[in-house]
């Protein structure tokens, strides 16, 4: 999983111009952040950190390879702009083709992404675009190498929000990762995350 140094936020609509009027203007080779991303894949990766989406739909049009193709640390398109949390980015890609169950580097996939950051809107867009439950059980089922479930990441940013969600639609408060933690165990005691998790929990065992 790339990480986003810091950012969280939603499309950011002053991202750098990438492209000039009569093609594709490639980023700088001095670009320290990109410089090991090979230059095809370039606008793509820019287009996506900034939640250009004017950016990404035209690096996209102008792009050879398939919209699945890692293009950073393993990540997809897809799973960045989950990461960086834009929302209108991650909605195009979809309707592009994006594979919603892609991995990067780690086993991650988007939805892993977007609980670690917090963006709801764009797990519950994910959710929706799964089209059956048996889809979206997987998705919810999905380990990293670390053997997180995205409600694994949702619960260490006590996301209550993202937790309930997951909750709703199934997520499991006893599944352990490597480190033997379930998502409640991730949660520090007292906060809002940790209440809505044993709740749940308590229902799992109480059944």
């Amino acid at each position: 999983m790339a990480v986003p140094d810091g950012r969280r936020g939603g499309d950011d609509e002053d991202g750098a111009a990438l492209f000039e009027e009569d093609g594709v203007d490639l980023a700088d080779e001095e670009d320290i952040d990109h410089f090991e991303i090979p230059l095809h894949l370039r606008p793509l990766v820019s287009a996506a950190e900034a939640g250009d989406l004017n950016a990404l739909r035209l690096a996209l049009d102008n792009f050879d390879g398939n919209i699945d193709e890692p293009v950073e640390d393993g990540d997809t398109v897809l799973h960045l702009t989950c990461l960086y949390g834009h929302l209108t980015c991650v909605q195009f890609l979809l309707e592009r083709g994006a594979n919603l169950e892609a991995k990067d580097e780690d086993g991650g996939i988007p939805l892993h992404d977007a609980c670690a950051g917090g963006y709801t809107e764009i797990a519950q867009l994910l959710i929706n675009f799964a089209s059956d439950s048996e889809r979206v059980k997987r998705m919810l089922e999905t380990v990293d190498m670390e053997g997180d479930t995205p409600l694994h990441h949702a619960a260490r940013g006590e996301y209550g929000d993202i937790i309930r969600l997951l909750l709703a639609y199934g997520a499991s408060t006893t599944s352990t990762n490597v480190y033997g933690k379930t998502p409640t165990e991730l949660a520090d005691p007292g906060t809002e995350a940790r209440r809505i998790l044993e709740e749940a929990t308590g229902d799992v065992l109480s059944h």
